[in-house]
């Protein structure tokens, strides 16, 4: 039977031998679970978005399935062979209400950099791109994302799959040009995990306060969601600041 190597954090480790855990079929059904998935999203056709989602995409919200379907678009105006990761990324900003967008400027990130950089590396991948394929159908890269922000939604206990989600998934994702940009703007995957997280808190917090089904004005939204943010992002933000000074990345004063 061949063997994988699983490597965990120390912490984890010890707890999982502290517990008992069996970590051999604790796996197995994990990754049996993430190949199911991750076939089921390779295998979707993003063709008609607007009825009832069913399948791969049955817990995607209806503004997370407007985006797709403007990834479509975007791939078959690019002569796309598939939907990759920056055609996600851009429909994800053109789109432009989802709340991950709220997450990248509490991060300090401005939505329209991002688009700006994204577009410069896709004009560089259209010159080297086959145009055989479907423009429906996701490429590698951009199913992988999109398995990685269901894990994530599944992590953070949320039985629906949302623009924050697919913007960790992004982030996650190595391969796809959206995930270089993000990280090429700072939006690095573990701070977008803890903006995320606050973002969320921040939000309920926020509808509670305004009162059930009473949305909060959307500067008040926006301002509550960047404190929230930066809270909860200072901390590490300050230690990855001490480490690039320490390596002499950074300019002291």
């Amino acid at each position: 039977m061949p063997k994988i190597n699983v490597y965990l954090p120390d912490e984890l480790a010890e707890a999982v031998k502290e517990a008992g855990v069996p970590v051999s079929a604790v796996c197995q059904r994990a990754l049996e679970q993430a190949v199911r998935r991750v076939t089921a999203i390779r295998e979707t056709v993003l063709g008609d978005l607007d009825g009832e989602p069913a399948g791969a995409l049955a817990h995607f919200t209806a503004r997370t399935r407007t985006v797709l379907k403007l990834a479509v678009e975007r791939a078959r105006d690019a002569g796309a062979p598939g939907v990759g990761t920056g055609h996600l990324l851009g429909a994800m900003l053109d789109e432009g209400t989802n709340l991950a967008l709220h997450v990248l400027r509490a991060m300090e990130i401005e939505p329209e950099q991002v688009g700006r950089d994204l577009a410069r590396r896709e004009a560089g991948e259209r010159e080297a791109a086959s145009p055989e394929g479907d423009p429906r159908r996701l490429d590698g890269p951009a199913a992988n994302a999109l398995e990685l922000a269901v894990t994530e939604a599944t992590s953070l206990g949320h039985n629906y799959v949302g623009c924050e989600h697919l913007l960790l998934g992004l982030a996650f994702e190595p391969d796809g040009v959206a995930g270089q940009v993000l990280r090429g703007q700072g939006a690095d995957p573990k701070l977008v995990r803890r903006a995320v997280t606050a973002a969320l808190a921040g939000y309920v917090h926020l509808r509670a306060e305004s009162g059930q089904g009473q949305p909060a004005a959307s500067a008040g939204v926006r301002q509550a969601l960047a404190a929230a943010v930066r809270q909860e992002i200072e901390p590490l933000t300050r230690r990855i600041t001490q480490l690039e000074r320490h390596l002499g990345l950074t300019a002291e004063g």
